[in-house]
Formats: C-alpha cells, sequence, structure tokens
C-alpha cells in the first residue's frame, strides 16, 4: 500500500529496536507512512529517529507506559491507520522449573500488552472506519516445540484473539491480519536459549534442555538455516498493499513444512519428528 495521498498514513510499529519490527518500520517509512516506533530501548531507535520515524519509550508491560504512547499518538495525529504488534520474545524451559511468576511475564509481554494497546487504539480506528491490525504470531502459534509450553501458549492464545477480533471489527471496517514467521534471523534463538539452560540446564531436564539448545543453535548458525527478517517485512507489505488480505501468512524458514506436517500427520508423528531432533 503506498501513502502518497495528501495525508500519510500512519503506523505505529512494537518492539522496533531490532530485527522485524526494525525492518518493518524502515519499510513503512520508506512507502512514505508516518510511523511511530516503541520499544524499552529507545536509544536503539536513533537510527529509525534519523530516517524520519518518531521514537516512543514503552514498556509493553505497563499499562502507564502503554496510555501515554497512545495519547501522544493521539495528539500528534489523532489516530493510527495501522497497528503492527511485534513486540515478543520466547520463555523457553521446562514447565515444572518456570516459575509462574515468568509465565505471566511471558503473557503480558506476548498477549496482554499486545491487546491493552489494541484496545486504547480502536476507538481512532472506529471513528475512521478503517484500519489494519497486524499481529506478529509465529509458526508456533499452530505447532510446539520441546520447552516451550508457555511460549507456544502465548503464541496459539495470540491466534484465537486474532480470529476473534477479525470478526468483531470486520463490520467496523478494520482488518485484523496474522503473521506467522518461521525460523527468522533475529536475536530469538540467543534470547532463548541461555535462560532456558539457566532454568532446566542442570536438573531432570538437562539432557532435553541441552539437545534442545544445540538444535535451536544449529539451525541459527548453518548457512541458510534462518531466513532474513526481510523475508517477513515483505509479507506485512503485502497484507497492507492487499484490498482483502489473507487472514493469515506464513513464510520463513520451516514455516510451512512445520505446519503441514503437525495438521495433516497428526500428533504422534509430529511428536517423534520432533524428539528425533533433539536426541
Amino acid at each position: 500500500m503506498s501513502a502518497s495521498s495528501a495525508a500519510p498514513k500512519v503506523a505505529l510499529v512494537t518492539g522496533a529496536s531490532s530485527g522485524m519490527g526494525k525492518e518493518t518500520a524502515k519499510r513503512l517509512l520508506a512507502a512514505g507512512y508516518t510511523v511511530y516506533v516503541a520499544a524499552r530501548r529507545r536509544a536503539l531507535m536513533d537510527d529509525l529517529a534519523a530516517l524520519g520515524a518518531i521514537p516512543l519509550s514503552m514498556d509493553i508491560t505497563q499499562d502507564a507506559d502503554i496510555q501515554q504512547a497512545v495519547a501522544t499518538i493521539v495528539a500528534g495525529h489523532g489516530a493510527v491507520d495501522v497497528l503492527i504488534n511485534n513486540a515478543g520474545f520466547g520463555l523457553f524451559g521446562s514447565v515444572e522449573e518456570t516459575s509462574l511468576e515468568d509465565a505471566r511475564y511471558q503473557f503480558e509481554v506476548n498477549l496482554f500488552g499486545l491487546a491493552r494497546l489494541t484496545q486504547l487504539l480502536l476507538p481512532g480506528m472506529r471513528a475512521k472506519g478503517a484500519g489494519t491490525i497486524v499481529n506478529l504470531s509465529s509458526m508456533g502459534g499452530k505447532i510446539y516445540t520441546p520447552l516451550g509450553a508457555w511460549y507456544h501458549a502465548t503464541k496459539h492464545a495470540i491466534e484465537g484473539f486474532s480470529d476473534c477480533l477479525r470478526i468483531e471489527l470486520a463490520p467496523l471496517g478494520i482488518k485484523v491480519v496474522i503473521i506467522e514467521p518461521g525460523i527468522i534471523a533475529t536475536e530469538f534463538g540467543e534470547v532463548m536459549s541461555g535462560p532456558m539452560l539457566a532454568r532446566s540446564g542442570k536438573g531432570p531436564y538437562r539432557a532435553l534442555a541441552s539437545a534442545t539448545a544445540k538444535a535451536v543453535h544449529d539451525a541459527y548458525a548453518k548457512p541458510g538455516g534462518a531466513s532474513p527478517a526481510s523475508l517477513v517485512v515483505d509479507g506485512i507489505m503485502q497484507a497492507l498493499a492487499a484490498k482483502q488480505p489473507k487472514t493469515r501468512y506464513a513464510m520463513g524458514k520451516m514455516a510451512k513444512p512445520m505446519m503441514f506436517i503437525r495438521k495433516y500427520f497428526g500428533d504422534r508423528l509430529f511428536d517423534k519428528a520432533l524428539l528425533s531432533q533433539v536426541k
């Protein structure tokens, strides 16, 4: 979609300090959007500010931060046309050894912060009778992997949340799109493995944790093992350009094959395939 009309379209991208969020913001800026970018690490968005983005310091788990970010956008531009809910991370570790405090934080970042921000921006979209909400899920919203119970729980929740939201907002002219990346060359693997080994690397699940960490490292380290973040951005821009976007866009290394196997070959075979990778 081009933002070349008299008034540029306004977009907000969360989690814009790195990876897919940063690349999405750059692409939107290049397309002529007015782009707000939000993250905890505001200094890491200085490059985006130099390109014309408007940086917001926002911890997605803090309601006061979310309200302040929305107030800034409303004061500056009234409403957003596009919301890219990208902020998130992967919490891994055995269920037995992961505290419920950590599990709740995973939900606060990946689901409840997304939902709160969406709630606060919807009145402006409703007033316009238009808008697009893009929620970053994952192939992990359709499949599962060892030691990822809480992460996958949030991504499965995003899928259901987005489906219901899409039905609610369709009569109001607001579109909801789900993005399901596979293995993407971001900080995900590094951020996921260290804490997982700290939780489960020395206890009764140490063999599984060690094997999982190795599998993740190997997947990201081997040539062609991870797709570039630009591939996900291509999917987002494709959705924004479509008059009737698909409800879901799956892209990136292993996304479509893994989701296909999970859907059509059943749980037992999928379990075996997973366990064969972490022996």
